[in-house]
């Protein structure tokens, strides 16, 4: 298939459309059908494709989410970077809802999700994933949504749980014990996946609760569907308005790690691309 976008989007929860006049596609890819069709639009000159991860009916819970399919289609559409909005719940009391978390590391606490290209061989692959997320991408997010008059906290490991089901308090508790900053369900495997096939990647976290509570403050209650869905769409404007003024900002040429993820990372023989 010819490129026709550059940058995609993955949709979170409550986040289904990110342009209106938009061309909808299939795209065909060898791990199965992605979540939905690609949206392709254009913001300011760059085209972009849009895909929410979850459906756009919300039809998927995050385990059942095909990320190897989903991923797979942005790179057979010709796009090298992904911005990948979230929905989380904060697990520390200064990162407060509404505010929003670009994530530099994560904690993969889930199990059995499809999380490799190379599953079984003949090529053996390793990708170093000591820094995740794509610096330059996540530098941009960050002061654009300052710029915007968004709190915006550069840095964060983000803890993926499988899901779905929220945390039990114990759990949460463990999780800020570790000064890790916001919990997530889908962050794993999309982001590694992305590593895998050279994307740069960056995540943005919309706080949209304190998942168990808060510590110590026992008229905070623990995290609900309802509130997350009246908070993420009470947000969109702010996380839509984000992503279309980081997109003319992302610049030509990539000189990150992320271009070069895979060189070095087979193990004997030739360097193959995933099997297709």
């Amino acid at each position: 298939m010819s490129a026709v976008a550059s940058v995609g989007v993955f949709g979170g929860s409550g986040f289904y459309r990110l342009l209106h006049d938009v061309e909808m596609i299939e795209v065909d890819t060898p791990y199965g059908p992605p979540s939905d069709r690609v949206a392709i639009g254009v913001v300011e000159g760059v085209p972009v494709a849009f895909l929410p991860r979850h459906g756009s009916g919300h039809t998927l819970p995050p385990a059942a989410i095909n990320y190897r399919a989903n991923v797979w289609a942005l790179k057979e559409l010709g796009v090298t970077r992904v911005i990948a909005p979230t929905a989380a719940g904060s697990l520390q009391a200064h990162v407060r809802p509404g505010d929003f978390v670009v994530c530099d590391q994560f904690v993969d606490r889930t199990n059995g999700r499809q999380d490799t290209y190379y599953p079984d061989g003949p090529t053996v692959a390793h990708v170093g994933s000591a820094d995740p997320y794509c610096p330059v991408m996540r530098e941009l997010a960050t002061a654009v949504g300052r710029e915007q008059g968004v709190t915006m906290h550069d840095g964060g490991t983000v803890v993926v749980i499988q899901g779905p089901r929220f945390s039990t308090r114990a759990e949460s508790r463990w999780f800020a014990s570790q000064g890790w900053r916001v919990v997530n369900m889908t962050q794993y495997p999309e982001a590694i996946l992305a590593r895998e096939l050279e994307l740069c990647y960056v995540n943005i976290s919309l706080i949209t609760d304190y998942d168990a509570g808060l510590e110590g403050a026992p008229e905070v209650p623990p995290v609900s569907v309802e509130e997350v869905e009246r908070f993420f769409a009470s947000n969109n404007d702010r996380v839509r308005s984000l992503i279309v003024r980081l997109i003319p900002r992302l610049p030509a040429e990539r000189d990150c790690p992320c271009a070069t993820a895979m060189r070095g990372a087979i193990i004997g023989g030739h360097e193959r691309a995933p099997a297709r």
